[in-house]
């Protein structure tokens, strides 16, 4: 099996173990196909960015420790909902990216040219 790939085109970095994040909690941002949410985006989340996700009916801030989720604080690093970094990003409210860290099915979402205005 191949290494997932990130929007670079090179091996798909870990983005965080601590909190650890990732569709399977494996500290990167892989996917699959039941990932409906499309989990692929590798950011450091801001408080501006993690406002707009609550008022969009994310809140990423309120721990759900029975899904093992600690909720999140401004500097953590996760692997976001492309379609919630787009949506903060066309409102001014995006949070640095990790390209390195970031799955190339980012790309069938999110330009690389609006990645790049946020890489870290």
């Amino acid at each position: 099996m191949d290494p997932p790939i990130n929007v670079l085109g090179g091996e798909l970095a870990e983005c965080s173990k601590d909190p650890l994040t990732g569709w399977y909690r494996d500290g990167c941002c892989n996917t699959d196909d039941s990932d409906f949410g499309r989990h692929v985006v590798c950011c450091v989340v801001t408080d501006t960015f993690l406002q707009f996700a609550r008022s969009q009916g994310n809140d990423l801030m309120t721990p759900a420790l029975q899904f093992g989720f600690p909720g999140l604080n401004d500097g953590d690093r996760w692997c976001v909902c492309a379609n919630t970094w787009l949506a903060a990003y066309e409102q001014g409210a995006a949070c640095p990216v990790d390209l390195e860290a970031t799955h190339e099915s980012t790309l069938q979402i999110i330009d690389l040219e609006q990645l790049e205005t946020h890489a870290i």
